[in-house]
């Protein structure tokens, strides 16, 4: 077991480290696990500082110091090159791996990732996210809200429940700015990995518009693919279809 990436699964030739988001953890992926083809690939799900396995860790909580753990597991793992896969803050995370180590990486699949220039706020949805750390009820709120206000409440309730359970409230919230307000795009130009963005049709935050405006400019040459039935967590509302994409894109 590697202390940054406590989960693994697989054995394949082809290493892959997966990086979660805001709500999640190295056990934050739904089913996804359960459906990788492990013999054609390695993957490895390391916890950010303050979270998960690592929940006593303290640090920065910065995007820059979430890609320089992801690097030093990846020295841990003694893998010399990999792919990425990034969801959400992960998504933000892993682009930024891109930037510091881009001869290892050898393809980035971004899951409704945070862009590389960060998110704006209007004033509404800043209270409503900078109030999570401390409130439950925002955190289920923005839960229920980037998957359309369409899913059942007792997964909401559990959704949320995983989150306070799997990070301290103080890197939670200092998470938040990390990805919300760094901006490090135009250190992406000229980087020619092969890069594939999946969104969800029912994220109103970080779907396909968003993407087009931001991840898609600042990766021209990324593809962009829309899972019809899921929002902003993918690999829990559709798990076989997101492990399919991402597994077809990698194979290339």
């Amino acid at each position: 077991m590697v202390a940054i990436a406590p989960v693994r699964i697989g054995t394949g030739e082809h290493k892959v480290l997966a990086l979660h988001g805001w709500f999640g953890s190295a056990t934050g992926w739904g089913w996804l696990p359960e459906v990788l083809d492990g013999d054609r690939f390695e993957w490895a799900f390391p916890d950010c500082r303050g979270y998960g396995t690592r929940r006593d860790v303290a640090g920065k909580y910065s995007i820059a110091e979430i890609a320089a753990d992801v690097v030093a597991a990846a020295d841990e793992l003694g893998w010399d090159r990999f792919s990425l896969v990034g969801h959400s803050m992960g998504g933000s995370a892993v682009q930024r791996v891109l930037v510091e180590v881009p001869d290892r990486v050898r393809s980035l699949v971004g899951v409704s990732p945070v862009p590389a220039s960060g998110v704006p706020f209007d004033e509404d949805a800043w209270a409503l996210f900078a109030g999570a750390a401390g409130n439950d009820g925002n955190r289920r709120a923005i839960i229920d809200l980037t998957t359309g206000n369409r899913l059942s409440g007792a997964w909401l309730d559990r959704m949320v429940a995983f989150s306070v359970r799997e990070s301290t409230r103080e890197a939670f919230g200092a998470y938040l700015l990390a990805w919300a307000k760094t901006d490090f795009s135009a250190r992406l130009d000229g980087i020619g990995v092969p890069v594939k963005v999946i969104v969800g049709d029912h994220d109103p935050a970080l779907g396909a518009a968003t993407m087009e405006q931001t991840v898609l400019r600042h990766l021209p040459d990324a593809d962009l693919e829309v899972l019809s039935n899921a929002g902003h967590y993918a690999m829990f509302e559709t798990p076989v279809a997101l492990v399919t994409s991402i597994e077809e894109f990698l194979s290339r």
